[in-house]
């Protein structure tokens, strides 16, 4: 197995190194980004090199690499830097907890990153490049397009279809047969009971505050 090189230096590349490392056995070989984002020579304790330069030192021949980037730009900064790496000869890799439920047959295509406690039903496919952060439901017969983030504790029935580049918040409830089109944005707290033409936008409703302070609650 090749070493690893994850690109990024942020939080979200410093879970990746640890969850590849500790639980998929990965050697991680250093971080990568680009040459105006070098701040520092070394982060979690190991070498950051200008992505311009990266096959000087990591050539692909001996390295694999991993784009651990957020949603920014409807996935399209991350989606561009897989592109980037593939077009210097990288392969990327994917993570999969293995605290995730999945079942034989399951197809996990590059560049993905599915943490612990998501449930993969039989029959649901997930594209390339898509994050699936912790506690997910994802329903048999969906389909997860590419370069899709999932955030956490969101119920995708059966039978739901969303379309590349799309961003799901938290706690979001989509209805099964539901399709939902390219580019949508679906906000945390968010139900969706019936398809939705691409470049969406649903907001979940914000919890008032009341005007009754903590300490007049008499039960609590």
């Amino acid at each position: 197995m090749k070493d690893l090189v994850i690109f990024g230096a942020g939080d979200i590349a410093e879970l990746a190194h640890f969850y590849f490392t500790r639980d998929a056995g990965r050697r991680v070989a250093g971080f990568t980004v680009d040459a105006a984002y070098v701040k520092e020579p070394r982060f979690a304790g190991l070498p950051v090199v200008a992505f311009e330069e990266l096959a000087a030192g990591f050539p692909p021949t001996e390295h694999e690499l991993f784009v651990a980037v957020s949603y920014s730009g409807l996935n399209r900064l991350r989606e561009e830097k897989c592109a980037a790496a593939e077009a210097q000869g990288y392969g990327l890799a994917s993570y999969l907890s293995s605290k995730a439920t999945v079942w034989p047959g399951f197809d996990l295509r590059p560049n993905c990153f599915i943490l612990e406690d998501n449930t993969i039903q039989p029959f649901a496919r997930i594209g390339r490049n898509v994050t699936l952060w912790s506690g997910n439901h994802i329903g048999h017969h969906s389909v997860i397009e590419d370069n899709v983030f999932l955030a956490s504790h969101i119920v995708v029935s059966g039978g739901v279809h969303i379309g590349a580049n799309s961003f799901v918040g938290v706690n979001a409830t989509i209805r099964d047969h539901v399709a939902i089109g390219r580019r949508c944005v679906i906000g945390a707290g968010t139900l969706i009971l019936a398809d939705a033409p691409e470049e969406s936008v649903f907001i979940g409703t914000r919890s008032e505050k009341s005007p009754v302070p903590s300490s007049r609650l008499r039960r609590i």
